[in-house]
């Protein structure tokens, strides 16, 4: 109780202790296990851990598990890698393990506080196709009052568009095992994608009333998938990687954080992809033969053939997030405006198959000086169309389009199919139609 003492308020030691130890809600005791993050072979060692991240412990020694609950022992016990050796669980374990190699990470349902999924992985070369058949979960985490979930699972390629690459399985619901066995496929995929990308599995739990909850999501470095060869992964899910706290940083690096975040995010946008566009190239060499007819007698004078074959996984422009899509071509420089070709609108979709063709009638030595360039519009009723995306293919442009300009060039007569990368930034055209 206060004592007081002429102008002091002394306060006893009893009710300093009720003070200090009564500060607000109960929290739970961190274990032991929290300042060990949890590697898993789907984790890079690259990346950054951070010392916030809750992760529970992979495995431990026998000698330990037998003195109990998980607990440390005295001396004896050591913390094992999966698919160690034990007794040899040390960082020259983590150096030697091969990350593209996939290893079960989930012994048991208790090693993870989300869940385990299992998935497959085949990439295509013939089709340019990535499939991911999606099988089953396991102990997925309740989010429900009930006790159990309604879970689905969603594919996004990193980096890419937000909303033209997402795919997304069905939903089971009430279940903490969902079984799906169902194959989602991105179309369009180049070989050089598997190499630069990454595929996010994520799985949520989705609610009618609600927003739809995360319950945990895996990464995958597509690098590690063999062409033409099915990859099973058995995974357990994590947390999303944390951002880095910006009350951790002095004002000036706040400022300078946010400066340079917002520049990188600038510099994303203009180079955001919106989507992929199949294009089939042929040059036609003049013909001798007199006795053709009709569109024969056309290309038999010479030109280029310009294939309009299908887009994939574009960027959805209107508010029902589809888009109208059409494709325009033009042939620059184009003086007389007579170079412009249009092809139908596609209703109420992000992956348009169009199979059109277009004939530009042009000597060889004329081709090597122009620019094909290539535009996806979104289709509005009533005010201005919305730009998608485009590419331009000719002796100046770089990449893909360079290359398949090329083999245009160099093998005449041939038809020359390529997948090119829609971006929203186009160099000498207008945006507006």
């Amino acid at each position: 109780m206060a004592v007081r003492k002429g102008k002091t308020l002394a306060v006893s030691i009893q009710e300093h202790m009720a003070i200090d130890v009564c500060p607000g809600p109960i929290r739970p005791i961190r274990q032991i296990s929290a300042y060990f993050p949890r590697l898993s072979p789907t984790s890079s060692f690259s990346e950054p851990l951070s010392p916030n991240q809750v992760a529970a412990p992979t495995s431990l020694s026998p000698s330990s598990a037998e003195k109990g609950g998980g607990a440390v022992g005295r001396g004896s016990s050591s913390l094992l890698l999966p698919g160690a050796a034990g007794g040899g669980g040390s960082l020259s374990a983590m150096s030697s393990m091969d990350t593209s190699i996939e290893i079960d990470s989930c012994d048991s349902d208790d090693n993870t506080a989300l869940g385990t999924l299992e998935f497959e992985l085949l990439y295509e070369r013939a089709t340019s196709s990535l499939h991911c058949t999606v099988i089953k979960a396991k102990g997925l985490k309740p989010m429900d009052f009930n006790g159990l979930s309604d879970p689905y699972v969603k594919l996004h390629l990193l980096p890419g568009a937000c909303k033209a690459n997402k795919l997304k399985t069905k939903t089971v619901r009430n279940t903490l095992n969902p079984v799906w066995n169902e194959t989602l496929t991105y179309c369009g995929i180049t070989e050089e994608d598997m190499y630069r990308k990454t595929l996010r599995v994520s799985v949520c739990d989705e609610d009618k009333l609600t927003h739809n909850e995360f319950i945990g999501e895996s990464r995958v470095a597509l690098r590690r998938v063999k062409l033409d060869q099915t990859k099973r992964f058995n995974i357990c899910l994590e947390h999303p990687p944390p951002l880095p706290s910006p009350t951790a940083m002095s004002t000036a690096l706040r400022g300078i954080s946010c400066y340079l975040r917002e520049w990188e995010t600038e510099q994303m946008r203009s180079l955001e992809e919106r989507g992929r566009l199949l294009l089939c190239l042929q040059y036609f060499p003049p013909s001798s033969d007199g006795d053709v007819k009709g569109e024969a007698k056309e290309r038999a004078r010479g030109g280029l053939c310009v294939g309009v074959k299908r887009c994939a996984h574009l960027a959805a422009m209107d508010v029902n997030g589809f888009s109208d899509p059409y494709v325009k071509t033009y042939l620059k420089p184009d003086v007389q405006k007579k170079s412009k070709h249009k092809t139908a609108v596609i209703k109420k979709t992000l992956n348009p198959e169009f199979n059109e063709e277009f004939f530009y009638e042009i000597t060889f030595s004329e081709l090597a000086t122009k620019t094909l360039e290539v535009t996806v519009w979104d289709y509005d009723l009533g005010k201005s169309n919305d730009f998608i995306g485009g590419v331009s293919l000719g002796c100046h442009s770089q990449g893909d389009p360079l290359q398949h300009w090329i083999d245009c060039l160099k093998n005449k007569g041939t038809k020359v199919e390529r997948w090119h990368t829609l971006t929203n930034e186009l160099p000498g055209s207008t945006l507006q139609e």
